[in-house]
């Protein structure tokens, strides 16, 4: 009997994961049955988790019971299908659970894509619930599959964050702290946050002693400083804070330092879930947590259709060569070497130039 793998963790502590299986479920009228190729595993995916509840990522892809399973972007090839419009063969780009098949609902489809419209998935954001057909990507596009799964998300939502903060004037500060400055979003946002500002603005990243040099390496950010030497910043200086974390403690070491100089305070990842969260009567700014597709939505009511998508797009691929050069991709196949591989990110032991890509 064929069988589908999943990788599933639980809700309340998913530093504590599983590999599960179970038989291949039976296609309704208007269902598709995807193979997962592949996937990409990195720090994001567990922002994921630690918001699972908060934003709803664990609704996406139901488990039973205690049990969740963890959103990932990667490929998949649709193996069976009771849909008309999309045809046995088809690949596609999106996002998935950490699994080796899972079934879909298509709605509209064209050649270029479907929405899933599954019950479950119909109050969830809309970039989340999109399939892209991968037939006629550009070659630049289809040479890159792995890039494209592990830095494409990481990518687009540091230039929203950029896009952000431009578009509110960096909030009137003329420093950018980016926390976490090792990580692919911290080092993706801070990369836009200084090609689309539009006045003087000096990016700082934050990171620990461990990963000083790489990021040093990265020729991205204007200083680097180690968590430890926060308190040499200049207090007065008006300043912005993205953060990657989660870290309450850090985030209140931040505030009691600046103070009414910090004009944002902005938290766009959770990978130390296990930290306690912030203080909500912090000096300075109110900590905000960045939720992508607000941005998107917003942008795409005063651009219009497609305008954004080819902004980012265009910007990603520009950046792409320089951020892949220092990474070294690890490719990881099975139930057992995915456990250990997401194991090892939940536990903060995957090294910075790690680009992990999953099958199961």
């Amino acid at each position: 009997m064929a069988m589908v793998t999943r990788l599933r963790v639980k809700r309340s502590a998913f530093d504590q994961a599983e590999i599960a299986e179970a038989p291949l479920p039976r296609l309704e009228d208007g269902e598709v049955l995807a193979r997962i190729e592949r996937f990409a595993l990195t720090a994001n995916n567990i922002t994921y988790a630690a918001a699972g509840d908060m934003i709803g990522y664990w609704k996406f892809f139901p488990d039973e019971g205690e049990w969740g399973q963890v959103p990932v972007w990667g490929f998949a090839v649709i193996e069976d299908s009771r849909h008309s419009d999309v045809p046995v063969g088809a690949r596609i780009y999106g996002y998935f659970p950490m699994a080796s098949h899972v079934v879909l609902r298509p709605g509209r489809a064209s050649d270029r894509g479907f929405t899933d419209a599954s019950p479950h998935r119909a109050d969830l954001p809309l970039v989340y619930n999109q399939y892209q057909r991968t037939e006629g990507d550009p070659p630049a596009l289809a040479a890159v599959p792995d890039l494209r799964c592990l830095l494409f998300p990481l990518l687009f939502t540091g230039y929203l964050i950029g896009d952000y903060l431009e578009d509110n004037a960096a909030f009137g500060a003329d420093q950018l702290l980016i926390g976490s400055a090792s990580s692919k979003t911290g080092i993706a946002a801070a990369h836009h946050a200084k090609s689309l500002a539009t006045r003087p603005l000096e990016v700082v990243g934050l990171t620990s002693a461990r990963n000083r040099d790489f990021t040093v390496g990265l020729g991205i950010y204007d200083r680097v400083v180690t968590y430890d030497e926060l308190e040499t910043l200049d207090a007065t200086r008006p300043t912005a804070f993205v953060d990657m974390s989660g870290d309450g403690g850090f985030i209140a070491r931040v505030h009691h330092h600046f103070a009414d100089a910090l004009k944002a305070s902005i938290g766009v990842g959770l990978t130390h879930w296990d930290s306690p969260r912030a203080a909500k009567d912090l000096p300075g700014a109110s900590p905000e947590f960045f939720f992508a597709p607000a941005q998107i939505a917003k942008r795409q009511q005063q651009w219009g259709p497609g305008v954004l998508e080819t902004k980012m797009g265009e910007a990603n691929m520009a950046f792409l060569p320089s951020l892949a050069s220092h990474l070294k991709i690890e490719r990881h196949e099975g139930g057992d070497a995915a456990k250990a591989a997401y194991e090892s990110m939940v536990n903060g032991r995957t090294p910075p130039d790690a680009g992990v890509i999953l099958a199961l």
